[in-house]
């Protein structure tokens, strides 16, 4: 089977041999499980993330998603170099779309997704943390592009996702230096959002995904459909957008049962319905 199917649509069902994805509580835990490289990305890896993503968006079991890195020095310490010195071109090229159509696919899910970072997200670790909704890291986190250092730049979204979470002059100065920025402070630049001394992350995290468990699922989908598009439209048509949604939301039984458990002072019980 070539690369071509999984990336342009089909996506088979595959064994797991470097990814672990455990559900507890409707939270899916998605490990990437290579240690021993820091869990540096290969093609390995970016098969078994599109694979994982894919059934996660169809599995009702599932209300958020959490992705890490497995040990406590990396989330993902970079691409695996020895696979991309070997690129030319045409194959670069191919191999940049790839990887960001994995990453498209982990921003478009639409359920909550976490990165919960412990430790190096550097390179293609640190684009994949951008892929998600959500960043919280632990007080040992360190995050950077170091790809002008190698004579290259980020190709997996990097130069998209970070000015548009950051700003642009911050965004370049990360890019254009190559340097790391640690927890405190990629939480001053609003790289993450929370962060949490090493031995709290999970305990952090699963309180996180907890509150989010207790949304209203189509609300959280149309939230992130508003932002995520609507940072695309001119703030009119975007308006636009967010009047629709919150339209069709008033439709829903998940918006007469959330107000009017907020009138009667008692917890929603969202259906997704």
């Amino acid at each position: 089977m070539g690369p071509e199917l999984w990336f342009y649509g089909f996506i088979p069902e595959i064994p797991m041999s470097v990814l672990t994805v455990e559900t507890v509580n409707r939270i899916a835990w998605v490990t990437i499980q290579r240690p021993e490289k820091m869990n540096a990305l290969n093609q390995e890896v970016l098969k078994e993330l599109d694979c994982a993503f894919a059934g996660l968006e169809h599995d009702a079991g599932v209300g958020v998603v959490v992705l890490t890195g497995a040990g406590e020095k990396a989330f993902v310490a970079g691409a695996d170099i020895s696979e991309l010195r070997e690129l030319d071109s045409a194959s670069a090229r191919v191999q940049g779309l790839k990887g960001q159509g994995v990453f498209q696919r982990i921003e478009d899910l639409p359920k909550p997704v976490i990165a919960a970072v412990n430790g190096f997200a550097l390179g293609g670790g640190c684009e994949l943390a951008l892929a998600c909704h959500l960043r919280v890291a632990s007080e040992n986190a360190r995050f950077g592009l170091p790809e002008v250092s190698l004579g290259t730049i980020p190709g997996y979204g990097g130069t998209q996702r970070l000015p548009r979470l950051v700003g642009k002059g911050v965004a370049l100065d990360m890019i254009l230096s190559g340097e790391m920025v640690n927890a405190a402070e990629a939480l001053r630049m609003g790289l993450v959002s929370r962060v949490f001394p090493q031995a709290d992350l999970k305990a952090g995290v699963e309180k996180l995904a907890a509150t989010l468990l207790g949304r209203g699922p189509l609300a959280l989908r149309s939230a992130l459909s508003a932002v995520h598009q609507g940072l695309e439209m001119p703030q009119d048509q975007g308006l636009q957008f967010e009047a629709a949604l919150f339209g069709l939301l008033a439709a829903s039984q998940d918006m007469k049962e959330g107000m009017g458990a907020f009138l009667e002072k008692r917890p929603a019980a969202f259906t997704g319905c």
